[in-house]
């Protein structure tokens, strides 16, 4: 079965057409900060053009549980995706009212131990961010540092530097449950180009 694929920093109607027309099985509203950032009311009449079975994520980064649950609710979103520093604390409380994802950079041995015990539905490994950068950096880094990886049964989803030209070869490198892709299908921040959200879609689906 083919990876699921997730685009992030999705900004307006033409980006969310570009990718329902390349099957896209979910969308990311970046709330926390950085070029692709949107308004939750912004977000939410995206959301809104979204069917049934594509699947609305909201990405925040180190809000208090119930400001990061409210802030998903009035984005029209039904996933969170936490991008900071949250303690399990509060991955714990949000994931009883929403499945969360959460976002680690594999930086060294310590980021490595922090993810086998933290309470999330999915585990997004992501390449190493400067601090104050909400959302990825779009760089690529070595995937076989996920070999051995133990994610605690959680599922994989990889993101960090994909683009249609190397998507491929980190699907058959790391066969993750999911990929996410911001910059490496736009032709601006924020602005998804429907040719290369196509051909990133081809890419993953084309592994065998």
């Amino acid at each position: 079965m083919s990876p699921r694929i997730k685009v992030c920093g999705v900004t307006d109607p033409e980006g969310i057409r570009a990718c329902l027309d390349a099957g896209i099985d979910a969308i990311g509203f970046n709330l926390a900060r950085g070029p692709r950032r949107v308004e939750p009311a912004q977000a939410a009449e995206l959301s809104s053009l979204l069917p049934p079975f594509v699947t609305a994520v909201a990405l925040v980064m180190d809000q208090p549980a119930e400001t990061a649950l409210a802030l998903a609710r009035s984005a029209r979103c039904t996933v969170l995706q936490l991008h900071g520093d949250e303690p399990p604390e509060i991955a714990d409380w949000l994931r009883v009212r929403l499945p969360v994802i959460k976002a680690l950079a594999l930086r060294g041995e310590g980021d490595a131990a922090r993810l086998r015990g933290y309470p999330c539905d999915a585990l997004l490994i992501d390449a190493p961010a400067p601090a104050g950068i909400g959302g990825g950096t779009g760089q690529t880094w070595d995937w076989g540092r996920l070999a051995g990886l133990d994610l605690g049964g959680r599922p994989l989803v990889l993101a960090g530097g994909l683009k249609p030209e190397n998507a491929a070869a980190a699907v058959a490198a790391t066969r993750p449950w999911a990929v996410d892709v911001a910059s490496g299908v736009e032709s601006a921040p924020g602005r998804k180009d429907p040719v290369r959200v196509a051909a990133f879609a081809a890419a993953v689906r084309g592994v065998p």
